[in-house]
């Protein structure tokens, strides 16, 4: 469906760049727009080359095992279905941590291999699981601490101070989670008839 709205988007603007006998902005647009791609890419790449270094230092120090252990009790509550000693249980606290320092790159196989144990899990297996989608609403909204692409982008075009973003970031994605269990909580609630 994305790919229609794209192919429609980008139809319109030749359309209208032709209409109004401006059609060289079309090429022109797409050049820079190429051109700042590059750009942006290449400046990316040393500052994520870095938070992705230092969080993998985090995480072999063990970081992200810290936090699992600290996080334990309230995914205990979030996901009550699954059984403490299960691998779900691990997989999504690996996750969740990831996620919290901001770890996307770790994060996403961490998240896939916890679906997977929690697709174990399932009894439904073509329905997803009040535990699967309690993980990917936590995961969605991912409470996170350090915002390495964020801090990366601020960084690439220029900011003079590009972690004055993190405060807002903490407190954003704090609500995010907050109101996305609240929400899951409500949706189990509910689904449960009662």
């Amino acid at each position: 469906m994305i790919n229609y709205i794209w192919f429609f988007m980008i139809l319109a603007g030749v359309i209208t760049a032709a209409s109004s006998g401006n059609i060289n902005l079309v090429t022109e647009g797409v050049l820079k727009g190429s051109e700042q791609a590059v750009l942006v890419s290449v400046g990316l790449i040393g500052v994520i080359s870095f938070w992705s270094g230092m969080m993998r230092i985090a995480q072999d120090a063990g970081l992200i095992e810290f936090l699992s252990r600290l996080m334990g009790p309230l995914v205990k509550r979030l996901f009550p279905e699954v059984p403490p000693k299960h691998p779900a249980m691990g997989a999504i606290l690996l996750s969740m941590s990831a996620n919290f320092l901001g770890l996307g790159n770790a994060c996403t196989p961490l998240g896939l291999k916890a679906m997977n144990h929690l697709q174990e899990l399932n009894k439904e297996k073509d329905v997803a699981s009040d535990a699967m989608c309690t993980f990917m609403a936590i995961t969605s909204s991912s409470l996170t601490v350090i915002p390495t692409t964020i801090i990366a982008l601020r960084l690439t075009h220029g900011a003079i101070t590009p972690t004055d973003i993190i405060g807002p970031i903490v407190l954003a994605t704090f609500c995010s989670t907050f109101v996305a269990i609240i929400v899951d909580a409500i949706f189990r609630h509910f689904s449960k008839g009662g």
